[in-house]
């Protein structure tokens, strides 16, 4: 499994992982490294630059993205597991003035 590539699962909340290759096209074979050593062996359903993510299972539209343990987000759409996460498909909860709520 040496020469596959890399991605990694920061914390067992995550359900993202770290691409640490370049190169990911869709149907590369990856090795999803976790927090306890374990190793998983995924195939990518989208391309995926180098220090992007990718979907560890299904992310339902409006569910949680997680990463290094915290919230960076809600999914904008379905993700399929396998598929680059990122702008066109999440929704960053910081930082947004339009959500605050008013009298906050």
């Amino acid at each position: 499994m040496a020469d596959r590539a890399i991605a990694l699962k920061a914390s067992e909340r995550d359900n993202v992982a770290t691409i640490f290759a370049d190169g990911i096209v869709a149907g590369t074979e990856v090795e999803v490294l976790d927090p306890t050593g374990a190793r998983t062996l995924m195939t990518v359903v989208d391309d995926v630059p180098y220090g992007h993510k990718l979907a560890l299972c299904d992310i339902a539209l409006g569910a949680q993205i997680t990463k290094y343990g915290e919230e960076i987000g809600m999914a904008s759409q379905d993700i399929r597991r396998g598929a680059y996460v990122h702008v066109h498909n999440l929704d960053s909860m910081r930082g947004r003035g339009d959500l605050e709520r008013e009298g906050e």
